[in-house]
């Protein structure tokens, strides 16, 4: 695979399953150099083999899918362009012109369906008076300043928050096959009727309340909303609420199950018999901050009040992937996935009892829904970006095959799973993506961020370009990882760089032991993130590496504190409160140990790990004569990687190629490559 090939990679979205359990729907969407963009259409997939999946929508960017319960009304997302917010639209299921029907200055997040199919419920962040656009008078460098008095005030790729607040709408569904509302050629006769243009059904804000609210769903019966909020009270914590509200509106009620700790919830969906109300949370501790390796649990709640109950077991169970998402399969069981030793697995938990393991070995899944007797599934796999499948005996029956021309087109590999046990016996979990061709190749050890994440099983397009430009690539989950129980995660708890770093070199070590192949002695290392500390904590300690790469890296937890959207609490609760202890495990403070040439890669957008980060470290490298260079990519934020611009993805592999063939170079990344 080579960076032009990005706009192959395309991604399926979780399944929207008709009632009658016969076809699905999902989302397929991909970078597109020309428009700069992400562009998708809605993809009909039928359960008949004889029938093939066609595209049935062609807007711009069409995401989200979800059928009404009638199975009469298909609901999405669509977005008109790049600089276009997402906007609610139905359309009759069985077929039609899509009809916009809301029009958010800010777009609408997410959306659900009450139970008799008459209305919706949805997201979407509201902004103040002058803000953001609302008033054509004002530019955004002549807004009011922000008066700030709370710890949570932005959020990578959202900006500022607390002058946007998310909230909940209530809005009828108009009858689609109704007479279309005709806007009147005469400004007299417009100024007569009110309708100034395409008109779109009124929206009932649910409550006005101040805190971000998100994840509403209606109760079985349809009379109340449940959903998500922060608690403002509680700005020194990371805790949410589950809360719900009349449909009509009013007064929001907690829904708090007796002595339960502070929690961080994630997703709420109640049972299709109402007597359940499963929810996926994050236990924090005491002091409401504890989120180091904290496993996401399926708790369930009854309806009618009582104690709530842990369906999954949070020292080896994971279930926040992808987002905590919940769906149902029958009267009163859920279906989540679960995060496992590189792999993402469907699991299915009834609310009193009868678990049972749907899905697992190599793939990912990341979405699945039940309906009429049939259970669909999206997943990607080491050939595949994603894909649609069915479950049938048990077995995954494939119903698309969205990666064809990847494939066809980009010689994939497969990566070769390995464990490796370290000096102490720990065994170091991982794979190895080699190179076509004889050797000895060149070894890049790539590093995850996180901490509290994984790389997987699933088709990874770092991997693939850097192996088709002729580089072995590393990739292992080290203790502090996912997906491998909360003892592991937890490890390196006030110890970064010290376990964590300790596993990577001995996966690296082990890996080049068993395969001689590998050019033990021209190895570069890189990651981002959390994977950028540790490249720049591990080039500290050991001067091996031939080059580095260090991109949008935790750096200085000094300055984090005061410049990260989580910097308040992140690095205390990692790395601990004494400066003696953040000093010790701060790549910063070692930075004059680095001898290691390094590409500092960073966005001037990023609130997760800002720029100032990678500005800092790379004027330190530059100060003391280390070979380096800082590349700044404009208007991108922490996600650059993975949903940056498609040309400035494309820029980003182009880059780093040429660091690595000035340093590493082999027959397909040869040394003084032009400029791309």
């Amino acid at each position: 695979m080579k960076p032009e090939h990005l706009p192959l990679l395309n991604s399926v979205s979780a399944p929207a399953v008709h009632p009658d359990g016969r076809r699905a729907v999902v989302s397929v969407t991909r970078p597109d150099f020309d428009a700069d963009s992400y562009v998708g259409q809605l993809w009909n997939v039928p359960l008949d083999q004889e029938q093939l999946p066609r595209r049935i929508t062609r807007g711009f960017r069409d995401t989200d899918p979800a059928f009404s319960p009638d199975g009469l009304v298909l609901a999405f997302l669509r977005t008109d362009g790049p600089a276009s917010k997402a906007q609610l639209c139905v359309v009759e299921a069985a077929g039609g012109e899509p009809q916009v029907i809301t029009d958010r200055l800010l777009g609408v997040e997410d959306f659900a369906w009450s139970p008799d199919s008459h209305r919706i419920v949805f997201c979407s962040r509201e902004p103040e008076a002058g803000r953001y656009g609302s008033s054509e008078a004002i530019t955004p460098e002549a807004e009011e300043p922000r008066f700030i008095s709370t710890r949570q005030y932005r959020l990578n790729g959202v900006g500022y928050t607390r002058d946007k607040p998310r909230r909940l709408f209530v809005m009828d569904v108009p009858e689609l096959g109704g007479e279309p509302q005709i806007p009147p050629r005469s400004r007299q006769r417009a100024q007569d009727t009110g309708v100034q243009g395409a008109a779109v059904p009124a929206a009932r804000l649910l409550t006005p309340s101040a805190a971000d609210q998100s994840g509403g769903v209606f109760s079985a019966d349809g009379a109340w909303v449940y959903f998500i909020a922060e608690q403002p009270e509680h700005d020194g914590d990371l805790s949410t609420s589950i809360y719900k509200v009349p449909v009509t509106g009013g007064e929001p009620l907690a829904v708090e199950p007796p002595g339960s700790p502070d929690r961080m919830v994630l997703a709420i969906r109640p049972s299709r018999d109402g007597k359940w109300l499963f929810y996926i949370a994050r236990d924090l501790g005491g002091s409401g901050r504890d989120f180091v390796a904290r496993n996401a649990v399926l708790y369930c709640l009854p309806a009618s009040g009582g104690r709530a109950e842990a369906l999954s077991d949070p020292e080896v169970m994971d279930v926040s992937a992808p987002g905590g998402r919940i769906e149902l399969r029958g009267p009163d069981r859920a279906l989540v996935l679960n995060n496992a030793q590189g792999s993402v697995e469907l699991l299915e938990l009834g609310a009193t009892g009868g678990n049972a393991l749907l899905v697992h070995g190599d793939q990912v899944v990341s979405g699945a829904a039940w309906a009429g007797g049939s259970l669909f599934a999206a997943f990607s796999g080491p050939s595949t970006n994603g894909d649609l499948a069915v479950l049938d005996d048990g077995q995954l029956r494939l119903l698309t095959d969205f990666s064809a021309a990847l494939r066809n087109q980009a010689d994939l590999t497969v990566p070769q799973e390995l464990t490796i046990d370290g000096p102490d016996g720990y065994p170091v979990h991982g794979w190895l993506v080699r190179p076509p061709g004889k050797g000895p190749h060149p070894v890049l050890l790539n590093i995850h961020g996180g901490p509290f994440a994984q790389f997987t099983v699933a088709l990874l397009d770092e991997a693939q370009v850097y192996a088709a430009a002729g580089y072995a690539v590393l990739m292992c989950n080290p203790r502090g990882s996912a997906g491998y129980g909360r003892e592991h995660g937890l490890a390196i708890k006030g110890r970064f760089g010290t376990l964590d770093m300790q596993d990577v070199i001995a996966f690296l070590d082990g890996t080049l032991a068993k395969f001689p192949v590998l050019d033990s002695g021209r190895v570069g290392i890189m990651g981002g993130s959390y994977g950028g500390y540790l490249t720049a904590w591990t080039i500290a300690h050991h001067h091996r590496f031939e080059a580095a790469i260090v991109e949008r890296g935790f750096l200085d937890p000094v300055s984090f504190e005061g410049s990260a959207d989580i910097g308040w609490y992140f690095g205390r609760e990692y790395l601990g409160v004494s400066a003696a202890d953040v000093e010790a495990q701060s790549p910063f403070h070692h930075v004059d140990q680095v001898q290691t040439p390094t590409l500092v890669i960073h966005s001037e957008n990023d609130l997760r790990c800002p720029l100032e980060q990678g500005q800092r470290y790379y004027t330190a490298l530059k100060r003391q004569g280390v070979e380096t260079a800082l590349l700044v990519f404009p208007g991108e934020d922490h996600e650059l990687s993975r949903s940056g611009r498609p040309l400035h993805r494309r820029q980003r592999f182009e880059h780093i190629l040429r660091w690595w063939a000035k340093f590493l170079p082999t027959a397909q990344n040869p040394a003084g490559k032009a400029k791309g």
